[in-house]
């Protein structure tokens, strides 16, 4: 069985892995975006990745964000084409998500999720709270129920990396 690390992206080499990956994610792959899907989120989002730890390979990726206080939204949640059997990389990117959000002073935590993801969030303790269109493409917006997401012990660190930057 395959092994991962779920974590802040916290130096350079993290970083720009994240963000090439979700670029052949939604930009490549998806063609949700044209180009790149770096958006004004990023300046003030904390990156986290899924690593598999026998080749140190960034393998997951996802965002978080404080929009109002205590308000989180987690988003750009996307696993390497390699590495999606299971759902174990994007289940254990959502846990360390909601939790670390949980440990930061979150009171609520969202997600656009797109449609054919729905009931894998659902079976993770969310509930869809409606129907929504991102870029033309069905999403649901979702609430995690934060008693199943213990915080954690997660330093909040200031982030000194814009992540622009870092891409």
């Amino acid at each position: 069985m395959k092994t991962y690390e779920f974590k802040l992206a916290t130096n350079t080499q993290e970083i720009a892995a994240y963000f090439a990956l979700r670029r052949a994610i939604f930009a490549e792959e998806q063609q949700l975006f044209c180009g790149d899907d770096v958006d004004e989120i990023d300046q003030f989002a904390y990156p986290i990745v899924a690593i598999a730890t026998a080749t140190q390979q960034v393998v997951g990726v996802v965002r978080i964000y404080e929009a109002k206080p205590g308000i989180w939204y987690g988003g750009r949640l996307g696993t390497h084409p390699e590495y999606r059997k299971g759902w174990q990389i994007g289940k254990g990117l959502i846990y360390k998500a909601v939790t670390t959000a949980n440990t930061w002073g979150c009171q609520q935590f969202l997600a656009t999720v797109q449609l054919q993801n729905v009931r894998f969030f659902q079976r993770l303790h969310w509930q869809s709270l409606e129907e929504i269109a991102i870029r033309t493409h069905p999403h649901h917006l979702m609430e995690a129920d934060l008693s199943f997401y213990p915080p954690n012990v997660e330093i909040h660190p200031i982030l000194s990396l814009p992540a622009r930057e870092a891409s």
